[in-house]
């Protein structure tokens, strides 16, 4: 197998080069290339314009019989892109450019004649200076001559210019001084307005908050209350000031109901007999109850001392009522307790 990328080829031992045929091929051979146009031109035949850059399929062939310091000179053949007429140019190595050969006119080239005049005028002087050492003493006065015609006029023209604007330079250093002095002291002005309003603004707010507090009521100082004296009736109250519990029922009282309920079914049932614990624990209430009456009542006695005669009377009235009140609930605890006694009998 031979190798896909071959890169030594194989000679046989009686190759001979030269024995191989030239091909004879004609000096003027055409070539298709891709060029751009390398310059604004105009087509002579339709009047279409061909900017440069425009891109063509160009026929190049080499001139014959012009060389230019050994370099060789072409042609291309390009075709209009309106009217497809034939429109020829060559390079140009000397002046490194092209020249305009058939078919179309180069444009924006007024330019380039005159620098190609100017050379030549001055390629002529060069020539006869190099001839003639008088010519150029002549050339040198001329040139003089013309450098100072053109300081005058220069100064003839700057003298106008000075007449017509007259200008004083002073004076507008002078006016943009005034402008400057003038800007300050407005933002000065302006500053010590802002300050005077804030000072203003913060002294009416001070004054406001001032007059406020001095209009706020003063607040009277805290009384303590006087202490209500307890009413002897309180002890008989707290039992109803108490929320009623739902006792549990009984399980009599669920069939018969309650002895307070029905006074027909009162008498069927008797309460069972209490204990002589009992007793002792209603004795001791009692007892307690009579001890406590007349303690409230000197306590009652000695608060209605420091208060008015008004408020002695109205105690003194207090006091009787808590009197009877004590010789009703002690007549109240011995008859309940008598009754009490002849049940268990």
């Amino acid at each position: 197998m031979s190798e896909r990328k071959v890169l030594n080829k194989y000679y046989p031992p009686d190759f001979d080069p030269s024995k191989i045929p030239k091909l004879k091929l004609p000096k003027d051979r055409q070539y298709v290339v891709r060029l751009m146009a390398p310059f604004n031109m105009r087509c002579k035949t339709c009047g279409e314009y061909i900017y440069k850059g425009k891109k063509f399929n160009a026929r190049k062939e080499t001139v014959q019989n012009e060389v230019y310091l050994g370099l060789p000179i072409f042609r291309f053949y390009i075709k209009c892109t309106r009217c497809l007429a034939e429109i020829t140019f060559k390079t140009d190595p000397e002046n490194t450019d092209y020249v305009m050969e058939h078919g179309a006119t180069r444009n924006f080239q007024a330019e380039k004649l005159l620098e190609e005049q100017e050379k030549q005028i001055q390629k002529e002087r060069e020539d006869e200076e190099l001839n003639n050492p008088m010519k150029i003493l002549e050339n040198r006065t001329k040139d003089s001559k013309m450098e100072m015609e053109v300081l005058e006029n220069l100064q003839e023209l700057k003298e106008l210019n000075q007449r017509q604007a007259n200008v004083d330079f002073e004076g507008m250093l002078l006016e943009y001084q005034k402008y400057e002095e003038d800007r300050k002291r407005k933002q000065e002005e302006d500053d010590e307005r802002e300050m005077k309003s804030m000072l203003e603004s913060a002294h009416t707010k001070r004054i406001l908050e001032d007059s406020d507090s001095d209009e706020e009521p003063l607040k009277p100082p805290c009384k303590l209350k006087p202490k209500v004296p307890p009413k002897p009736t309180d002890i008989l109250n707290e039992n109803t000031d108490r929320p009623n519990k739902k006792l549990k029922p009984e399980s009599w009282e669920k069939s018969v109901g309650k002895l307070t309920g029905n006074p027909h079914l009162s008498g069927l049932v008797v309460k069972k007999a209490q204990t002589k614990k009992a007793d002792s624990s209603n004795l001791s209430k009692s007892d307690s109850v009579q001890k406590d009456c007349p303690t409230r009542l000197v306590t009652e006695i000695q608060n209605s001392m420091a208060l008015p005669a008004s408020a002695v009377l109205s105690s003194a009235a207090q006091v009787q009522k808590a009197s009877a009140v004590c010789n009703s609930s002690l007549s109240l605890l011995g008859a309940y307790s008598d009754s009490e006694g002849s049940n268990s009998d």
